[in-house]
């Protein structure tokens, strides 16, 4: 147990500056560590609940944060979550595991090859609510099935389609906290959480996130910390491919 609480404390304070929640990395780290997955994916919810709530706080505070930008996808995620998360209850762990395992590549993939420098003097303005509440379903849904949040998905997917990466970290660090806790109430309710397990890691989570927040805004650029997220995220799929 000391050793998942450590690597929550680690992963928490890696994963603050991208804005997306550790939870995308805890998840495979518990299953892998023997949690049963239907116990680690609420958990990873909740640290993402907390862990993002003060960077979201912060953003508000430093008008960072493009409200109507980002309401479509916070209303229909948090809506679509708990989707995910009943809909879970119906298919295999070893589906629910592959599918973790192509968000993880597809993520990382991003990561290290997207330049979105190439939208440097054209970035939109506009809000395309019929896009971005279809993003917000999607999101929403993995996140619950998951239970990792879906800033993974959020970020890139909205730098693709032309926003202001700053804008876009804001609006994800501020859009995975709800997800995740729709994800996280509705597994509560299905009596899928391990109390226990929940209370270690995130207390950890939080503090990990707050001291990571404050560390990599003022010590790491952002393109070197993507990469870092990056390689964790592909040593994990390689590593749930291996014991598949």
């Amino acid at each position: 147990m000391f050793s998942i609480v450590v690597l929550s404390f680690v992963f928490s304070f890696i994963f603050a500056l991208g804005g997306i929640g550790s939870a995308v990395v805890l998840v495979p780290v518990l299953y892998s560590l023997g949690i049963p997955l239907n116990q680690a994916k609420p958990t990873g919810l909740f640290i993402n609940t907390i862990s993002l709530t003060g960077a979201s706080i912060s953003n508000v505070r430093e008008k960072r944060l493009d409200f109507k930008l980002g309401v479509p996808i916070i209303v229909f995620s948090f809506l679509f979550a708990p989707v995910g998360a009943c809909f879970s209850k119906f298919i295999s762990t070893e589906s629910v595991l592959y599918i973790l395992v192509l968000f993880l590549i597809f993520s990382s993939c991003i990561m290290l090859f997207f330049k979105s420098r190439k939208y440097a003097e054209s970035f939109r303005d506009d809000k395309p609510v019929l896009s971005l509440s279809i993003l917000g379903i999607v999101v929403g849904f993995i996140s619950g099935l998951l239970g990792v949040g879906g800033g993974g998905l959020i970020s890139p997917v909205m730098v693709i389609m032309g926003f202001n990466p700053k804008k876009v970290a804001a609006i994800t660090a501020f859009v995975v906290p709800f997800s995740s806790f729709s994800g996280f109430v509705t597994y509560l309710s299905m009596g899928a959480v391990n109390l226990k397990l929940l209370f270690l890691v995130s207390g950890a989570g939080f503090i990990g996130g707050f001291l990571g927040t404050k560390f990599m805004q003022n010590r790491l650029p952002p393109a070197v910390v993507k990469k870092i997220l990056a390689v964790i995220l592909i040593v994990l799929a390689i590593k749930l491919m291996i014991k598949f």
